[in-house]
């Protein structure tokens, strides 16, 4: 049972005990039902109070259940909640902490609630693509006025509990503790105060009136705006309907539509993938053979190698979490072009009201700077983020093992390059890790944790701990070259480019997979990363693996000095000052004359085509990397696409999206696309796991 029950003289109690939130779970919604049913048969009690152990009042379903016959079990949410609301014994919710989801639609049925300041509560399942489908869309318009309630709804964001008892006229909460700490003493004196009311004395939320002034007009207008807001999201406009249901119907006709409105939206594509994604990320903080108490390493203060975009980047990430940071470089005016760096993007936040004067002096304080190695002895974590070459990381590294104390964790930056090498470069490769930050890495949320071969269990914990920290979305990759992410985009560009020969433009490209939902087309996305990076990539491999095929295009942009942005001329032509694409006669001209230099016609080619070679280069890429052990599992790929390439969140990732289209669909546009002769044909060689899946009928998950 996951739920306890006392009695306090007068007062039942039942508490919810399933951590780290009260998710109410099948076991816990039981023992809610029992605790109610002891209470009613016991003479003795004549009031019940309902409260959450812990650090939650309850966050609402259970994480664990999800997708199970037990989130539907009877008696499920809708079930409890009418146990309490025909209750003959008054009931109060004693609310802390944070009050979500089902466990904000449990407190609404119950007649009383007392709430402790500085809880959060909240309706949060639009996030996860659906609408509160316990009552909450009918009973919260009830409490807090049709506005704030839809607001609440649609956004899905927490308000604080004494946000919501200061509005007028608000029935939310009857009354507002004057302490976390005092909370439940209050609650059981509130129970104590209604005892003996029974029948039409004790208030049900569902009797109260629910309408809008405005009626039909307000719900337009919030049509209006939450359509124009909620592009690829069917949920938030079905919150709508839902809220318009309640002002509109009677109670239990607006419960029915908005079951009927919940059941449609979970087996959408784009609830599926939230859903999807809801799970994946906190399952990539777990690594299957490193136990969740491993002991982790103290990490009281951090040094960065290197003071440009990258080492910026990275260190304002530990300063933003109050953690000590020391910029090393070489020369003196790169750590003042370093450190101006990050004050200017501190000082542009508080110019925009983003961050406040006095948190930009304590970051600022706890960054310091030095010109020797030497000064990096007491780091307790030490990334390096310098040029992306093998020698100078084994000069750094080499420095690092001199200087560095017992214990301290070597972290390199790298994107690409094999980290057992440089861990070899030191005598400690155990406590070496790669740790992959992406541009801008201040604002990007992906973090490569980059396993070697003898990195230690407890340097894994420990950085898994630090990205948590420090706000990162962790995936751990194991080593090969490109990592996870950047393997996986070697093929998509690839792909980019043989679309390129056979008749496509860049703009045509991009166009298409920003249709689907990229954030940005592979050109797009070339010209601001720079294109020489990928030049000195395909030169390495000209020598690794001359076997690789690529189109010249890319290359012969390269020679003419167009790298991108920061040139001002790429795929495609740039203002100064501006990033604006413009399609470019010169790049088109290229192109033009390598298709007839390489004797091809050009044939016109449909998005479908563009997107399905785009996007299946990423699948079949990525069950290779399944295979190799690169990845743990499918949803470690997906979020490294969701969070750091710009794939389109509504559709879950890459190896999800191949599961909804069907395996055995993309299995055969593979086969297809392997007789095109201007294309790489050993490439679309379905991998065996996708063979292996299509024959199972299964899928990545």
């Amino acid at each position: 049972m996951t739920a306890e029950y006392k009695v306090l003289g007068e007062v039942a109690v039942i508490t919810l005990a399933n951590p780290p939130v009260n998710g109410l779970g099948f076991a816990t919604r039981v023992g809610i039902t029992d605790g109610l049913a002891k209470a009613l048969a016991d003479d003795a009690v004549k009031s019940v109070v309902i409260t959450g152990a812990g650090k939650a009042f309850s966050g609402g379903a259970d994480i664990k259940e999800f997708g199970t016959a037990k989130a539907l079990q009877d008696p499920n949410l809708l079930s409890v909640i009418l146990a309490l609301e025909a209750s003959t014994k008054p009931i109060v919710a004693a609310i802390h902490s944070v009050c979500m989801g089902g466990g904000l639609e449990l407190a609404l049925g119950c007649h009383y609630r007392v709430a402790a300041p500085g809880t959060s509560v909240a309706l949060p399942e639009v996030k996860l693509g659906l609408l509160p489908g316990a009552g909450g869309t009918q009973r919260l318009p009830r409490v807090l006025g049709v506005e704030t309630a839809l607001n609440m709804i649609v956004s899905g964001e927490a308000v604080k509990s004494e946000v919501l008892a200061s509005l007028p006229g608000q029935k939310l909460f009857d009354a507002l503790s004057a302490s976390a700490e005092s909370l439940f003493d209050e609650a059981v004196a509130f129970a104590k105060s209604v005892a003996g009311k029974t029948g039409d004395a004790l208030p049900l939320v569902r009797n109260l009136p629910c309408k809008h002034p405005q009626g039909d007009a307000y719900f337009q207008f919030a049509r209006n705006m939450v359509g124009g807001m909620s592009k690829n999201y069917p949920a938030p406009l079905k919150c709508v309907d839902a809220v318009e249901a309640a002002a509109k119907m009677k109670f239990d006709d607006g419960l029915a539509e908005e079951r009927r409105l919940f059941t449609a939206l979970m087996f959408t594509p784009e609830s599926l993938a939230l859903r999807h994604l809801f799970m994946a990320e906190r399952a990539a903080s777990k690594i299957p053979d490193v136990a969740d108490d491993t002991p982790k390493r103290e990490i009281k203060s951090v040094a960065v190698i290197g003071a440009g975009t990258m080492g910026g980047g990275i260190s304002m990430n530990f300063l933003n979490a109050g953690v000590p940071v020391k910029i090393l470089e070489m020369k003196q005016e790169a750590l003042d072009r370093g450190v101006a760096t990050i004050k200017k993007s501190y000082e542009a936040q508080v110019k925009k009201g983003k961050l406040k004067q006095d948190k930009y002096e304590q970051r600022m304080a706890l960054l310091s700077t030095t010109l020797s190695y030497d000064d990096l002895k007491d780091a307790d974590l030490i990334i390096e983020a310098v040029f992306e070459e093998l020698g100078v990381k084994e000069k750094v590294f080499g420095e690092l093992d001199r200087v560095a104390k017992p214990g301290a964790i070597l972290a390199s930056n790298t994107s690409t390059l094999d980290v057992d090498k440089i861990a070899a470069f030191t005598q400690r490769p155990r406590d070496v890790v790669g740790m992959h930050f992406f541009s801008p890495a201040n604002v990007m949320k992906l973090l490569e944790v980059v396993r070697g071969a003898k990195t230690g269990k407890d340097v894994l914990a420990t950085v898994m701990g630090v990205a948590k920290k420090i706000k990162k979305t962790a995936v751990v990759s194991g080593v090969c070259d490109g990592f996870i992410g950047n393997r996986m985009i070697e093929q998509y560009s690839r792909q980019a480019g043989f679309l390129l020969d056979e008749g496509a433009t860049p703009q045509q490209v991009d166009r298409a997979v920003e249709k689907f939902g990229f954030a940005m087309g592979p050109f797009r996305m070339g010209d601001l990363a720079g294109n020489d990076i990928g030049w000195a990539i395909r030169k390495r491999r000209a020598t690794e693996r001359a076997d690789m095929k690529y189109s010249k295009t890319a290359d012969k942009l390269c020679e003419l000095g167009r790298f991108g942005q920061k040139t001002g001329a790429g795929w495609y032509d740039y203002q100064a000052g501006k990033r604006d694409a413009i399609p470019s006669q010169v790049v088109l001209d290229l192109i033009a004359q390598h298709r007839k230099d390489e004797g091809i016609t050009p044939r016109k080619i449909s998005d479908e085509e563009i997107v399905q070679r785009l996007v299946y280069a990423l699948v079949n890429e990525g069950a290779h990397i399944l295979e190799d052990g690169i990845a743990s599992k499918a949803g470690d790929i997906d979020m490294v696409y969701l969070t750091g390439y710009g794939f389109p969140i509504w559709r879950g990732g890459p190896m999800h999206y191949a599961g909804q289209v069907g395996l055995y669909n993309v299995a055969e546009a593979m086969k297809r696309f392997a007789r095109n002769p201007h294309d790489d044909a050993a490439f679309w060689e379905p991998a065996p796991l996708i063979r292996k899946l299509v024959a199972e009928g299964k899928s990545f998950a």
